[in-house]
């Protein structure tokens, strides 16, 4: 580690714009989104299946903005305007070991939650009858909690990647840096575990997947809009709830494309560009954060319990029970269900009886019986489905092995602008 004079001015003006602007605005925007979208999915009339594992989701995306921060938004301020140098000369080095392996594992889970949501799908749109079985509640929370240790046991060798060093910085003492460990400057190490073992696991096989099942999805949607008149209404629900999450994958797959070419060049080639793997940083901080979005624009019942929630006095006008549970199939956990017709507040009924009765006395004896008030029973969970017409990450500078996939950590001495801090260049 050492004190860098020359800096790479055009690439630090850039890398604040893109890191240091862009992806902390949309990083506190989509942990807002995300934390809502996790306190709407988790309201009792959205417990179902494919709703768990979108909340399993946000969570995941949630620790990757606030990783993507710690690593690329917050420590591309201080070259360009001096401002934060205690956190970046400081506080970032000391954290990068423990948050650089979470924001792996935390990217790993959100790949193959996504690949999961899809796969769910695909078996609710085109295997219905095997979707009782398959499609509950407590599947989805096994799902969860393997793909979770899955995420684990794959990153562990993440946690002894990374060291940190102290050096000499002129006019202050106490400054590190951050740079590669013996593990992670190993040539087979790199190409089997860094490269390829990456590329194939968080690349190649979910992509490959999740495009495949997407087209089966995709498929089915289209022959089903067009024979639209004999579906039921769950079956037109179903079909919504897939057009919603076919763009959520389309817009994953997207967002992480770059990364997936940076990474396979690295992989291949040994080339890099750094201002692709900002720009890859920065577009899977995207894919993380706009989720909440989507929901919002394509999921009826989502915006629904959202204006609720959060808007009650508009809600209000429109129903007196706040909203309106329409006729669904959802899940309860265990299988499928039904609720069939509006449900809607019910008023009061009474009904009067006239009973006759001879007495002894010769009176007449009438008696009312009054039925009570009742409220029609609450429907069970529903999942909530889009209105049916509608249709549709550690490296604030260069690295010493210059992996670009997503988390991968590519330490380098502090060289262009580094100010002597060995930094992950990697974009997500």
């Amino acid at each position: 580690c050492y004190y860098a004079l020359e800096i790479d001015e055009e690439l630090t003006v850039f890398e604040f714009w893109i890191s240091g602007v862009l992806m902390n605005i949309i990083s506190l925007l989509g942990i807002l989104g995300n934390i809502l979208s996790m306190v709407i999915l988790s309201r009792p009339q959205m417990r179902s299946s494919i709703n768990y594992l979108l909340i399993g989701l946000a969570r995941c995306d949630t620790i990757v903005i606030l990783t993507s921060m710690l690593l690329f938004g917050i420590p591309a301020i201080y070259p360009y305007t001096g401002y934060l140098f205690y956190y970046y000369y400081v506080i970032h080095p000391v954290i990068s070991p423990v948050v650089y392996p979470l924001a792996m594992t935390a990217q790993t889970a959100s790949v193959y939650l996504t690949l999961t949501v899809t796969l769910e799908r695909y078996v609710a749109v085109c295997h219905p009858l095997r979707a009782r079985a398959l499609c509950t509640y407590g599947r989805a929370r096994i799902y969860v909690v393997g793909i979770l240790i899955f995420s684990l046991l794959y990153n562990l060798p993440r946690f002894w990647e990374v060291s940190v060093s102290a050096f000499d910085h002129p006019g202050y003492e106490g400054a590190y840096c951050v740079s590669a460990s013996s593990l992670r400057t190993q040539d087979i190490y790199i190409r089997v575990y860094v490269h390829w073992m990456y590329t194939v696991f968080i690349y190649l096989i979910p992509f490959t997947s999740i495009s495949f099942f997407n087209t089966m999805i995709y498929e089915q949607v289209r022959k089903a809009n067009r024979e639209r008149q004999r579906l039921s209404r769950s079956e037109k629900r179903e079909i919504g709830l897939a057009t919603m999450l076919i763009c959520v994958v389309v817009v994953f797959l997207l967002c992480n494309l770059l990364a997936m070419v940076n990474n396979i060049m690295e992989a291949a080639y040994s080339k890099i560009n750094d201002y692709l793997v900002k720009t890859s940083n920065l577009l899977v901080t995207i894919n993380s954060s706009v989720n909440f979005i989507i929901y919002v624009i394509f999921g009826e019942k989502f915006k629904r319990i959202f204006l609720l929630l959060f808007c009650k006095s508009r809600l209000g006008r429109e129903s007196p029970d706040g909203f309106l549970h329409e006729d669904s199939s959802f899940s309860n956990g265990e299988g499928s269900n039904r609720n069939s017709g509006r449900f809607q507040r019910v008023g009061t009924t009474r009904s009067s009886k006239t009973k006759i009765t001879n007495s002894t006395l010769g009176s007449i004896r009438t008696t009312r019986t009054t039925i009570r008030s009742t409220r029609a029973p609450s429907p069970g969970p529903i999942v909530y489905y889009p209105a049916r017409e509608s249709m549709p990450r550690l490296q604030p500078h260069q690295p010493i092995s210059r992996s670009t996939s997503m988390f991968h950590p590519c330490w380098e001495r502090g060289e262009n602008g580094t100010n002597g801090i060995m930094m992950a260049t990697s974009g997500f």
